[in-house]
């Protein structure tokens, strides 16, 4: 080998970030340099290491970042330079994706690689649709084809008279541009124009949408509903058992677009779970959590600490905040020792969790006012609460705390903000078409309401579901017309709060 570099062809799967393999997935993350393809699933570029550099080599009809011959060049130059290279391409590299003329290129180059299949656009699409490609009594056969091939093309390498007369299923992948042309090849060449017909367009992903009708129809059928590439052709009577077999599309948020208003660290896992139902979700993060300019209060308060006998936590913001500067003052959770702690609900729990502690109270429903509520129950009184807050969080648990006679000490450990340059963004999400708006915190509601200049308008038009009682309150007083709250004021019961909603045709 001219190099000790090595280079893996990924399968990044069809769409779904999920279908990528375990070898796949590895390959990824050890990687120097992530060269990728416009349709392996964008979700996966997380994955890659911080430090790695993000090659773009995306190409579509028309639009090529980079050729064919610069990437294979460019591979062989990253191989060459020593480093360990994940060339993420979507489906699978072999199945016409032209991974064996990058794996030529290397082999000639004595560059080491290996080929890490993927799932299939052509036989993943219509799984989702609910077509198996094979099936007993039905298909025997399954037969992959590009659809970039002109069936009146002198020298094209497709026997469309085979291809008609084959029988099980056909698949056509890369071909709405010649998709009269396809048709046309089969009918002309014997296969029935009543054949069953289905187009699946961005299989496996929230954008998915399935057409059926008869192969002589599908075209005119497609071109109605707006169908586009990429899309899969698939042919065959298979695809008379989509009605009875689908299930991607009957999810409870199948269809529906959700605007998930958390900040940018935390959206992933709402967006994660609400997908999994079906819904398209646009992660907007209406706040953005940055440490505190000057953390001398806070810093102040932990050298201070054993004149506290409680701390009192309303987030994970805050837990992470307060042992950001434990770390950065060299102090570790010893230090707390003697201090009790309490905790407004199940995530902040879970904070607390990761750094060893469980929180000595936490009320049955997940609110401040209950939190307080607690103390009270159970008479505890406090002499001196540490109390770790957002800079525009409520005063709902410290205005409690002091009207049992508690003295609270309020310090700000960290700072929601709007994000810069949101505002354009957060219209032009709205416009695009937006059926639920989710708030999951107070400064959420206010953040965005500030990114849309005050006006409600654009929020009132979608269905509106708070996280709990608290932010209901500041989205009305805003002037937002709540629709849903959560019962149990977790991400969970939020996700909960919605299927069930959409289950009851309870949204507008």
């Amino acid at each position: 080998m001219s190099g000790s570099g090595k280079v893996y062809l990924v399968g990044a799967g069809p769409g779904d970030p999920g279908l990528i393999t375990v070898r796949g997935l590895d390959a990824l993350r050890a990687a120097d340099v992530v060269m990728f393809d416009r349709l392996a699933g964008p979700q996966l570029l997380d994955e890659a290491r911080d430090d790695a550099e993000l090659i773009d080599a995306s190409k579509a009809r028309g639009d090529h970042r980079m050729t064919q011959d610069e990437i294979n060049r460019e591979l062989v130059r990253l191989g060459k330079q020593g480093k360990t290279v994940c060339r993420l391409k979507g489906g699978d590299p072999f199945v016409f994706g032209r991974g064996g003329e990058e794996a030529l290129a290397l082999a000639d180059a004595g560059i080491e690689w290996e080929v890490v299949p993927g799932v299939t656009s052509p036989i993943a699409a219509p799984a989702y649709a609910g077509i198996p490609v094979t099936q007993r009594g039905m298909a025997a056969s399954f037969t992959i084809v590009t659809g970039s091939e002109d069936p009146d093309k002198p020298d094209s390498l497709i026997d469309w008279k085979a291809l008609a007369n084959v029988g099980g299923t056909l698949a056509f992948v890369m071909g709405w541009k010649s998709m009269d042309s396809i048709v046309s090849g089969l009918t002309d060449n014997g296969l029935e124009p009543s054949t069953p017909a289905a187009l699946v367009q961005w299989g496996t992903t929230q954008r998915q949408r399935t057409v059926t009708a008869s192969l002589s129809g599908i075209v005119s059928a497609g071109r109605e509903a707006g169908i586009s590439s990429p899309v899969v052709l698939v042919v065959g009577e298979v695809t008379t058992l989509r009605e009875r077999l689908r299930w991607y599309d009957r999810r409870p948020l199948s269809g529906k677009t959700v605007l998930v208003t958390r900040a940018r660290s935390q959206a992933s896992r709402l967006a994660a779970k609400l997908e999994e139902h079906g819904a398209v979700t646009v992660q907007f993060p209406a706040i953005e959590i940055v440490p505190v300019d000057d953390p001398a209060e806070l810093d102040d308060a932990l050298a201070g600490i054993e004149q506290y006998d409680w701390l009192a936590f309303t987030s994970a913001n805050a837990v992470r905040a307060l042992t950001g500067r434990m770390d950065a003052t060299g102090l570790d959770t010893r230090a707390l020792g003697h201090v009790r702690v309490a905790a407004v609900g199940p995530a902040t729990a879970a904070a607390l969790a990761k750094i060893g502690i469980r929180p000595d109270i936490m009320p049955e429903r997940f609110d401040a006012m209950e939190l307080v509520a607690k103390f009270e129950a159970l008479e505890i009184s406090p002499r001196r609460v540490l109390f770790p807050r957002s800079s525009i969080g409520k005063e709902t648990l410290p205005d409690g705390l002091r009207a049992l006679g508690v003295r609270v000490d309020e310090v700000v450990a960290y700072v929601s903000r709007t994000p810069n340059g949101s505002g354009a963004a957060a219209v032009k999400a709205y416009e695009a078409g937006v059926d639920v708006t989710t708030f999951t915190s107070s400064s959420s509601v206010k953040n965005l309401m500030e990114l849309l200049g005050g006006d409600p308008a654009l929020i009132n038009g979608s269905t509106v579901a708070c996280i709990g009682p608290v932010t209901a309150e500041t989205a009305r007083g805003l002037g937002i017309e709540v629709d849903l709250m959560a019962e149990e004021q977790t991400i969970d019961g939020l996700v909960r709060t919605l299927v069930e909603a959409a289950r009851a045709g309870a949204w507008r």
